[in-house]
């Protein structure tokens, strides 16, 4: 593995913080928050017009910008230093790689260039609280988790030919309120021989009900679907059987992503608590100086470094054939909740107040293990895979 970054991973980089910089300071975050789509259209239609990232990822023959997931991962560090809301991670992290991977060439070439150019955006509908054991994170992915039969969910029936209706219910779906598609994982086949198959639903389709949640990180909205007999189209052919492999197997990119963004994160979270324990004096002097804030400090700095080293090999790793993504999501999160606890005990008393920012940090390293963890699932799921703790017989 090559350390260093390319010419074009650093201008990536150095062009999105710049943006951002300009485009989502505290003032700009607040106001994105409480609109109703809990992003800022502006800002979305900036990074994919100047810098074509929701199709960073895709092949050029759908018009993207034919970069690989490392880069996307690096992207996202960015996005996530300033808790940036967007439909990025929902559409181009969890939705487009499934449509490029399961649909037909017509719903490809339909579908993925409107997301390469920003104008479509996606959700995958999948219960909130299954999501990590859909993508293979904390859990085997056998599909019991989309529900089915007298086990809730949602439900497909065929209607005619190649036609699908949906019923049922779904939670905790990120940015399932605003998204112009919803990628719904559902049952087909009855109790006995159910089957999970994935529908393309429209956002504005008849019965289906769409409700914006309150999610406890509000950076990163939430809505509870409602499908009343909705017509929806089927992802890819009829008898695929590759869902739950390519919704595992993306599942290690999504963390590797997810990983970038919380260091991401974590390294602002630190790098304005340092700035304030430079200008805020106690006793004539910066506490910044005293030993016992250096050397909490440098514990937090040590574990974000180390989260950052795992959350780089991670996104190197996705594309060489190497499952890494949940031990370094695992790490990032972690580093990510230090980190922003420790900014708002150094804050004091302003590190409790609504009106500081410090506390979005540690909503977004809790909601993130809500969503996506928590931690120690994270890591057993790893060591199981691994066989780390399976008792074998030594021969002598």
């Amino acid at each position: 593995m090559d350390a260093s970054f390319t010419a074009e991973q650093d201008e990536i980089r150095r062009t999105l913080r710049e943006l951002l910089t300009k485009r989502c300071g505290p003032e700009e975050l607040r106001a994105a928050l409480d609109t109703p789509a809990g992003y800022d259209p502006v800002l979305w239609t900036a990074l994919a017009d100047r810098l074509g990232l929701p199709g960073l990822a895709l092949p050029e023959s759908y018009d993207g910008v034919g970069c690989t997931s490392t880069e996307l991962a690096l992207a996202c560090e960015e996005t996530g230093r300033l808790l940036a809301p967007s439909p990025l991670l929902a559409t181009a992290v969890l939705v487009a790689p499934l449509v490029l991977a399961l649909g037909t060439e017509t719903q490809r070439a339909r579908l993925l260039p409107r997301i390469a150019a920003g104008s479509l955006t996606a959700a995958l509908a999948v219960p909130g609280t299954a999501l990590t054991t859909a993508l293979t994170l904390t859990g085997t992915n056998d599909g019991e988790w989309a529900g089915g039969g007298r086990a809730g969910g949602v439900q497909a029936r065929r209607e005619g030919e190649g036609g699908w209706r949906l019923y049922g219910q779904v939670a905790q779906v990120l940015d399932g309120h605003s998204a112009e598609l919803l990628l719904v994982a559902a049952h087909a086949g009855g109790f006995a021989r159910s089957r999970t198959l994935l529908f393309l639903v429209a956002g504005d389709a008849v019965g289906l009900v769409r409700v914006r949640q309150t999610a406890l990180d509000a950076t990163r909205p939430q809505a509870r679907l409602e499908l009343r007999d909705v017509e929806a189209e089927l992802l890819g052919a009829d008898d695929s059987p590759h869902v739950l492999r390519e919704l595992s197997a993306g599942g290690d990119t999504v963390a590797a992503v997810l990983a970038a963004e919380a260091v991401g994160a974590a390294d602002r979270a630190l790098e304005r608590t340092v700035q304030h324990v430079k200008q805020r004096e106690q006793f004539g002097r910066a506490i910044g100086s005293f030993q016992a804030v250096k050397h909490r400090l440098a514990d937090v700095y040590v574990q974000v470094q180390a989260a950052k080293s795992a959350a780089y090999y991670a996104a190197w790793a996705t594309g060489h054939g190497e499952r890494v993504g949940g031990l370094a999501l695992a790490q990032a999160l972690e580093a990510l909740r230090t980190a922003a606890a420790e900014g708002i005990q150094l804050h004091g008393g302003i590190g409790f107040t609504w009106e500081h920012e410090a506390h979005l940090y540690f909503k977004r390293a809790a909601g993130d293990e809500l969503l996506f963890g928590p931690v120690h699932r994270l890591r057993a799921h790893a060591a199981e895979g691994a066989h780390l703790f399976e008792s074998r017989e030594v021969t002598v």
